[in-house]
């Protein structure tokens, strides 16, 4: 196992999920004092992983077509657009 990337991909996605609209969505399911704290967050761990999983299929898909290099300028170019959006539309 490749423990560099693993630590790198872990560290980037764990900053990205911290309070976005996800862990919101998921600390108000796990509010209701009726519901089941570990179903709340198998239910969330689950969701993330299937979205994950998702990612790396698409990406390994994409990649047999496009190289590196160009995927990285396009999301580069999709990250700056939507900073740029969001810095408009505030």
């Amino acid at each position: 196992m490749e423990y560099k990337v693993l630590l790198t991909v872990f560290t980037a996605v764990f900053i990205a999920e911290l309070g976005d609209k996800t862990q919101l969505a998921t600390m108000l399911f796990a509010a209701d004092k009726e519901v089941s704290k570990l179903t709340v967050f198998i239910g969330a761990s689950l969701a993330l992983v299937l979205a994950s999983a998702i990612g790396v299929l698409a990406g390994s898909a994409i990649s047999a077509y496009v190289s590196e290099k160009h995927l990285n300028y396009i999301a580069g170019i999709g990250f700056v657009g939507i900073g740029i959006w969001t810095l408009l539309r505030a």
